[in-house]
């Protein structure tokens, strides 16, 4: 969730960032007793319409109890599209985990500090937001769909849904956000008389995601908006593109201190 530029200069005053290789969870889950029913049931209980009641989360302790089953599963063990469930809900368990622990990625100290000063534990290893987003999502699975589907606790972040990704439906869920985001006119927008597309900076940052799948970013973005003109324009590259500045406002009510 954080940009090119702005990643490479925070690389620099951390270092080489190290990605976890294998897990060991102190007190090891079976892949069949894990499961994301306690996030699910915070979520149900905390999001409405992509906004999240922080204070609630807080109090929940089904939240807590879910924290400890991400470190105790080696999610490694787990077949590739439960893997990449777990990393979705894992990233979105974090990055809420990371505001009420009083973090927050609204200036750029605050981005260093949430995206990679703050770690988090998963298998009996520790990783942060940026390696997670970077080193695992994006390099282990090739999947530019996870991008609408992490939720950096920022009002410009696609949406977090009021549900867990799974993966006996995880294919469905992709498809439903992307299209939902893409369509968010918040977030997205198209001046058909000027042929300009106004696009998240999400499309900016990870460009080279949505042109490995299509092609070009508007031949990805064509993909999931629901104007057949519109699409068949920007399939076509008849629009030029200017990115919309990121608002990293809260996504939610601000928890207690």
């Amino acid at each position: 969730m954080i940009g090119f530029a702005m990643a490479i200069g925070l690389m620099l005053l951390v270092g080489c960032s190290t990605v976890p290789t294998s897990y060991s969870p102190v007190v090891p889950l079976a892949p069949k007793e894990f499961s994301h029913q306690p996030f699910d049931r915070v979520l149900h209980a905390h999001v409405r319409g992509g906004n999240v009641d922080y204070p609630g989360v807080q109090g929940d302790r089904r939240f807590d109890q879910y924290l400890q089953y991400l470190d105790r599963i080696d999610p490694n063990s787990l077949p590739k599209d439960d893997r990449l469930a777990f990393w979705i809900n894992a990233y979105n368990a974090y990055a809420i985990k990371g505001i009420l622990d009083g973090y927050s990625p609204g200036t750029w100290v605050g981005r260093y500090r949430y995206f990679i000063g703050r770690t988090y534990r998963a298998g009996g290893a520790s990783l942060n937001l940026y390696d997670l987003e970077r080193g695992v999502l994006i390099a282990q699975f090739h999947e530019p769909r996870m991008h609408f589907a992490i939720v950096c606790a920022s009002a410009s972040c696609p949406k977090l849904q009021s549900w867990v990704y799974e993966a006996a439906q995880l294919d469905q869920q992709l498809e439903q956000v992307a299209r939902g985001f893409i369509n968010d006119s918040s977030r997205n927008r198209f001046d058909r008389a000027n042929k300009v597309a106004y696009l998240s900076k999400i499309f900016d940052w990870f460009a080279g995601d949505f042109s490995a799948q299509a092609g070009s970013v508007t031949q990805y973005v064509a993909r999931y908006v629901l104007d057949e003109d519109l699409a068949r324009d920007l399939a076509a590259q008849r629009y030029r593109i200017e990115y919309l500045d990121y608002d990293w406002s809260l996504n939610g009510s601000t928890p207690q201190r």
